[in-house]
């Protein structure tokens, strides 16, 4: 994912520019930068009643896997209506990579 490639959304694009904004607001303590720019964000499905993320880490070894779920979900629970339910669900695939990471991150990285 790079800078100019927006996250991969479906559903309603009202919610496109909230939703982004407070996936930024989460932050990956390994390397002190956003989960969106890290590249761990693969997708957003949003419906009248249900916002679902899909989302990996760098590693299944990844020691602050369920601190970044829950960070997730207090995120969207702040800019959503109180009935939507919020779903988060770890993939594996595609593997995480540092292409997955947008230009700016790899350049923090030194990458």
């Amino acid at each position: 994912m790079t800078d100019n490639s927006p996250l991969n959304f479906t559903g309603e694009d009202l919610w496109r520019e909230p939703i982004t904004k407070a996936l930024r607001h989460v932050v990956d303590p390994e390397v002190s930068l956003s989960i969106v720019d890290v590249g761990l964000i693969y997708g957003v499905d949003i419906s009248q009643d249900k916002v679902h993320v899909r989302m990996t880490m760098t590693s299944a070894a990844c020691p602050v896997t369920d601190m970044l779920i829950d960070e997730v979900h207090a995120e969207l629970e702040q800019i959503l209506p109180m009935e939507t339910a919020i779903e988060v669900e770890l993939v594996w695939e595609p593997p995480w990579t540092p292409d997955c990471m947008s230009a700016n991150a790899r350049r923090l990285m030194h990458w």
